[in-house]
């Protein structure tokens, strides 16, 4: 009988390693973020605040640079993710709040349901890529990948095999995930 390994770690050992300097926790690797350049923060800066208006109608939330969590169990981390922008509904907020003890002291233990990814002039295809297909396993609904170069935007959606490539005045919108987010592309880049 073969012994399977663990992926992950225990969650107060990611806490702890997390204070020292971010990182992901992908397929049992660690991975660091690297720093940002002005480009890249002011394209999620602004996507940042477009989004804020809707915590006002109680929607949810937005945060930037916010880890989350995929948990086997209450102690284990067996994968985080940090997107530059996310999106978590009022319901899984409260569910997340209501059934962690602490939640204040722990990283999000859910999944978002819009991440936002800022591509950086570093960033490879297959780089970008990969971390759409990580965000769709865990269940993201919405995921938003902008490109300050090329100023575009390209949209995957939980359930579609259809990527959607947005630029100029086409319109970014919130769909079923964000009912009433609408933007036109040029706008994130002005």
């Amino acid at each position: 009988m073969a012994i399977q390994e663990r992926i992950g770690m225990p969650l107060a050992d990611f806490i702890r390693w997390s204070s020292e300097a971010p990182f992901e926790l992908i397929d049992g690797q660690v991975v660091p973020r690297m720093p940002t350049v002005s480009g890249h923060n002011k394209a999620s800066k602004r996507i940042f605040m477009l989004l804020v208006p809707f915590e006002a109608e109680g929607l949810g939330e937005v945060f930037q640079e916010a880890t989350y969590v995929l948990t086997d169990a209450p102690d284990w981390v067996r994968g985080s993710r940090i997107p530059d922008v996310m999106f978590v509904s009022a319901a899984k907020l409260k569910q997340f709040e209501e059934s962690i003890p602490d939640a204040d002291s722990k990283p999000y233990i859910l999944v978002p349901d819009i991440a936002v990814e800022v591509v950086s002039p570093t960033d490879s295809y297959s780089d970008i890529d990969a971390r759409v297909s990580r965000y769709l396993q865990d269940g993201v609904l919405l995921i938003w990948i902008i490109d300050p170069q090329r100023q575009k935007v390209a949209v995957h959606q939980l359930g579609s095999d259809q990527q959607a490539n947005l630029e100029g005045d086409a319109i970014l919108d919130g769909g079923a995930v964000l009912p009433g987010f609408k933007v036109a592309v040029k706008e994130i880049f002005a």
